[in-house]
């Protein structure tokens, strides 16, 4: 994981023009002066190109770069009589009065410092200088100083106590705003952020983003030298907001920063390809692959332009676009995609990224039903696997999902205990791997009838997550899962706090208007209503309602669902009135469907004679409420995305 610091350091006012990149972790040869010791006068520079160099992308999590720290400002520092640059004549008395040789140590440690190449000859030079300049004339140094030890991956708190010297002399009392003074901001955000203080991180980013976002607005600073400093602090957000497991707003900062790189780079560029793997792979971990797909064949066509079909970065852009397709439910095209990555990636001799493709494109041949030949490939990279390596697990996992859809039940079991024990040597040393494998396995023992054990696994991974406050997110699904399962098997008030947590994270991770919110309230509405708590459950439903309206339309069969269970709802607390109203909308959208859909319009003509019957004061019959289990990760996305073309590369 990158530090931020990186770039930031090389927009240090340079002696000679150098080329800076945005994201660029060599930055060393790029720094120079921080500050001149000639003049008083504050001067700016310009930086052509400090966006050149290509930068990693990074799966699965928002990348923690090195962003820009530096622009092109020469504060100075540390003011000095601008008599010491007079020349002198050559008939001048030897003798040097003690103000100017003060002067002369003060510039000879003030070029030690800019000189230093490592971060101890760093450390050495500022020691030297604590003894001579107040702490007042430090502070751009403590700033230097502190980028460099974030960059070298030193101690947070290290890099803390020189951010919080630097921010000392930087935020003075008269109001005076600078590029320095968010530069300081955004390492206070990254040095919380190693430390785990995101309440902290969130607030100092927060202001350095107001900061810059004036500037913006006034025009007062060149927008080169403000976007690599604004770039930095945007990708600060979304990591803390990430780890925060607010995903949905973390969209929106890495949006801002493929913004800032599409003014920055030529449009056609590999950092903008990158930008836009690494936005793509943002919305697939919020399973929101419809968004994903356009950002990810924008990076498959930049990089293939770029580098040519058979280059590193291609084969990672159509793995990941591979994960889209699959999302999407159009597995031919993710197998289509898989293949061609293989190629490059054996080509490359990339032995550790084939063989999780090769376990990709069994899943693959799963989904479309190929299940023979799934299980070949399966036996063929088993061979190619360590013992106790978690790779070796997940073979065993995708071979048990074959079997399990071949009902050979025994075979499964066989080979989720053989994952499991190489599982729990790992949860220590790989918490996340091994989470995301229980939860797939926990489905298999569900999809056998389990349900036992399945719950157990489940509780399982909730504890190993519970402890990485970057996956509140996963800690909200597995409980909706456990939640729905305790209400399958029906232990009801046990089911409740799962559900009533589980939203809550949810919102908090994916937005109150995300359609997995809207399964956890339509279970939970059915948990109420099945202890006799109606207003509740009418309420939660309602909610169900809306947002599955909005998510999957009105017309979907879980909104359906859900608008029959208001009307139960509303039936039990005697509103026929409501009920009814609500069933007549049931019966609506049956009828849109047509004849595909016609035992479901029987009973929803049977329901609402039912429910006329009891506002006139007839006999009271049970109408069924049923619980919606949280889809898994492509069930949802197909559906939304069913209307609209796939497109493949």
């Amino acid at each position: 994981m990158r530090r931020a610091s990186s770039t930031l350091l090389s927009h240090f006012p340079p002696h000679t023009k150098t080329s800076c990149p945005l994201l660029s972790r060599d930055f060393l040869t790029q720094i120079s002066s921080l500050y001149t010791t000639t003049t008083t006068t504050t001067t700016t520079t310009t930086n052509e190109d400090y966006l050149n160099n290509p930068s990693p992308t990074h799966h699965k999590t928002c990348t923690k770069t090195n962003a820009l720290l530096f622009s092109k400002i020469k504060p100075n520092q540390f003011p000095t009589n601008p008599s010491q640059n007079l020349n002198t004549l050559v008939d001048q008395a030897p003798q040097i009065s003690t103000r100017h040789r003060k002067i002369k140590e003060k510039s000879q440690l003030e070029e030690a410092f800019e000189s230093a190449k490592t971060t101890d000859d760093m450390l050495r030079a500022f020691k030297d200088m604590e003894a001579t300049f107040d702490e007042q004339q430090l502070g751009m140094a403590c700033l230097k100083l502190g980028l460099k030890l974030d960059q070298e991956g030193e101690d947070p708190e290290k890099v803390l106590t020189f951010a919080n010297r630097a921010l000392k002399v930087l935020d003075r009392d008269d109001d005076k705003l600078s590029l320095p003074l968010a530069m300081a901001l955004q390492l206070l955000g990254s040095s919380c952020y190693s430390l785990k203080r995101f309440n902290d991180s969130l607030g100092y980013l927060n202001r350095a983003n107001r900061i810059l976002g004036k500037f913006e607005e006034e025009g007062s600073f060149n927008p080169d030298d403000i976007r690599p400093i604004l770039h930095a602090v945007q990708l600060e957000l979304a990591n803390t907001k990430t780890a925060m497991g607010r995903r949905e707003e973390a969209l929106g900062n890495l949006k801002r920063c493929l913004e800032i790189k599409e003014m920055t780079f030529d449009k056609g560029s590999r950092e903008i390809g990158n930008a836009n793997r690494d936005l793509a792979e943002a919305y697939v971990a919020v399973l929101n692959f419809k968004e994903a797909l356009p950002y990810c064949l924008k990076a498959v066509e930049i990089h293939k332009a770029q580098l040519g079909h058979n280059s590193v970065e291609v084969a990672h852009d159509r793995r990941l676009l591979g994960v889209i397709y699959t999302g999407l439910e159009a597995h031919e095209k993710a197998l289509e995609q898989n293949q061609l990555s293989q190629k490059v990636l054996k080509n490359w001799g990339l032995d550790s990224d084939l063989l999780r493709a090769e376990i990709d494109a069994a899943n693959m041949q799963i989904a479309l039903g190929k299940y023979d030949e799934a299980i070949n490939c399966l036996k063929s990279v088993v061979q190619q696997t360590d013992k106790d390596c978690e790779d070796r697990a997940l073979v065993f996992i995708s071979m048990a999902k074959a079997l399990c859809n071949q009902e050979k039940y025994p075979d499964s079991k066989r080979c989720l205990e053989i994952a499991r024990g190489i599982l729990d040597k790992k949860e220590k040393t790989s918490p996340v791997i091994v989470s995301e494998a229980y939860m797939e396995i926990s489905m298999q023992y569900e999809t056998m009838n389990e349900f036992e054990t399945a719950i157990s696994l489940l509780k399982r991974t909730q504890a190993l997550l519970e402890k990485l406050p970057q996956e509140q997110h996963s800690v909200g699904s597995v409980s909706a899962r456990i939640g729905w399962l305790l209400l399958l098997t029906g232990k009801v008030a046990q089911a409740i706090p799962y559900l009533e947590d589980a939203a809550e994270r949810l919102k908090e991770s994916f937005g109150s208007k995300h359609y997995g919110v809207g399964y956890v309230y339509n279970n939970l509405g059915a948990a109420y209503l099945e202890l006799d708590r109606p207003q509740s459950a009418a309420q939660v439903f309602a909610f169900a309602k809306e947002i599955m309206d909005v998510s999957l339309g009105p017309h979907h069969t879980d909104s359906i669902e859900a608008c029959q269970n208001l009307s139960k709802a509303y039936s039990a607390m005697g509103s026929y009135p409501l009920a009814i109203n609500f069933q007549e909308k049931v019966v609506e959208a049956w009828e849109g469907h047509g004849p595909t859909a016609k035992d479901e319009l029987k009973e929803a003509y049977r329901l609402l004679d039912q429910l006329k019957k009891k506002a006139r004061g007839a006999s009271e019959d049970t109408m069924p409420t049923k619980a919606l289990p949280l889809p898994r990760k492509s069930e949802f996305v197909s559906t939304m995305n069913s209307a609209s073309g796939v497109q493949s590369v």
